[in-house]
């Protein structure tokens, strides 16, 4: 980011927006995952650390402990974290259960809009209930399942030419998930360099979330729906209409295609590593992942290419949703001192800051600034595709829900067990039976 682009989205100093008569310098603690935004975040928060002086010390988890860890110590009381930058989906029940401070008023009296910042990380990552002026989160992560491709192999004369003589259409980023399909079978066990390379990495892994975050991706644009829109948690014909068992059965079919061998339990990481290691020529990942893709060795500096989710066969286009929210977490002592953190990171220049350090920012003044496309090659990518997101249960029975999805779609998919339909309707059953426990049926 340059500076003067920096500078211009300023609109109040660090300095002015930090509290100047804190009674006391605290050793806050900020929890999160694991992963390279960690890192920089890090770095980021040396600058709040200098400014308000407050130390800064942080608990990160790997992803697939992640959830287990964090929920446990917020449904404890535990007083581990002051901030916590949660996932999405834990919203409803961080709200409900009172693990996160409810943050109305200190946005208003602080001068924070909502309205700036990218609206689908509000209604994602802030709201409860959704769809209504009830914020527990300050949008900290955009994130969204998109895709890379190996762009260096797509330009080979070679390959354009194969390609061209096998479908009749010259080799570029695919529209439909149908063109993905089809370049996806045609990278399968093809040789590269000496080099036997496989279609593309999906989303298989069975015991945290990684195979719902994948098929999602897909059945959202062949019309699968969480309920009626008119009439909440009625799912039947929704869940499971025709629409929804095409987009299982289209995911089933590219697993069973056109993924490497030994694949059967895959997600974040195997994808990267995938990637990285030259052994797919499609990938389907969280857009975090990017950054560290413009900097490897073997597919940065202009080998790797990004695309949003293409989509379905009746035109629609949808992405499921990643990224998180900054929270102060109810059972802390700090709380004033967490808030300071929160004023802080809102800033526009801090945000501004966050994105240069390989951080997805929500902020509109970052995110619509006019050199914002051209600040990074996947930049584009990222807007596309954040417009065009959806979002898993943010029930508080969420992580109910969710194990239910992630059996039903890894028995189908992976192990090959009954139909789409029989998968869909078995989930229609699971949930139904959550929400009549509840009440809510």
């Amino acid at each position: 980011m340059k500076r003067a682009h920096l500078a211009a989205v300023a609109a109040i100093s660090i300095t002015a927006a930090l509290s100047a008569n804190s009674a006391q310098a605290e050793d806050l603690t900020l929890c999160w995952a694991s992963w390279d935004p960690a890192n920089a975040l890090v770095e980021l928060s040396k600058d709040f650390e200098a400014q308000s002086g407050h130390k800064m010390s942080f608990e990160f988890v790997p992803w697939p402990n992640f959830a287990d860890r964090m929920l446990n110590e917020l449904n404890s009381g535990g007083q581990l974290c002051d901030l916590m930058i949660g996932d999405s989906q834990w919203i409803g029940g961080a709200a409900e259960n009172g693990w996160y401070v409810k943050l109305n008023d200190f946005f208003d009296a602080n001068g924070i809009k909502m309205d700036d910042f990218i609206d689908a990380t509000v209604t994602g990552y802030a709201e409860w209930p959704k769809n209504t002026p009830n914020y527990w989160a300050l949008p900290a992560f955009g994130d969204v399942v998109g895709w890379t491709y190996r762009k260096d192999w797509f330009e080979r004369p070679e390959i354009q030419t194969a390609f061209k003589e096998k479908y009749g259409r010259d080799l570029a980023v695919p529209k439909t998930f149908a063109e993905l399909k089809d370049i996806a079978e045609f990278f399968q066990k093809r040789e590269i360099d000496g080099k036997t390379v496989y279609g593309a990495s999906i989303y298989t892994e069975r015991g945290s979330e990684g195979i719902t975050m994948g098929a999602m991706d897909v059945l959202y644009s062949f019309g699968f729906k969480y309920e009626n829109p008119d009439k909440p948690y009625d799912m039947e014909g929704y869940v499971n209409g025709p629409g929804a068992v095409a987009g299982l059965e289209y995911y089933k079919a590219l697993y069973d295609c056109c993924v490497a061998p030994g694949t059967s339990n895959t997600y974040m990481s195997e994808g990267i590593d995938a990637f990285k290691s030259g052994q797919v020529a499609l990938q389907m990942n969280f857009a975090f992942t990017w950054p560290g893709f413009e900097t490897d060795m073997d597919v940065g500096r202009g080998k790797t290419g990004y695309f949003a989710n293409p989509a379905g066969p009746d035109g629609d286009q949808f992405a499921q949703l990643g990224g998180q929210g900054i929270s102060v977490v109810a059972a802390s002592t700090k709380q004033d001192a967490a808030l300071e953190y929160i004023k802080w990171f809102a800033q526009p220049d801090v945000q501004a800051k966050w994105w240069s350090m390989g951080g997805f920012s929500c902020l509109k003044a970052v995110t619509l600034a006019p050199d914002f496309p051209q600040s990074q090659p996947y930049a584009q990518t990222f807007l596309d595709s954040m417009a065009i997101v959806k979002d898993f249960w943010a029930e508080p029975s969420y992580a109910t829900l969710l194990q239910d999805t992630q059996k039903r779609f890894h028995d189908y998919v992976v192990a090959g067990q009954g139909t789409a339909q029989e998968a869909l309707d078995g989930l229609v059953a699971d949930w139904t039976e959550t929400f009549e426990d509840e009440g809510k049926l």
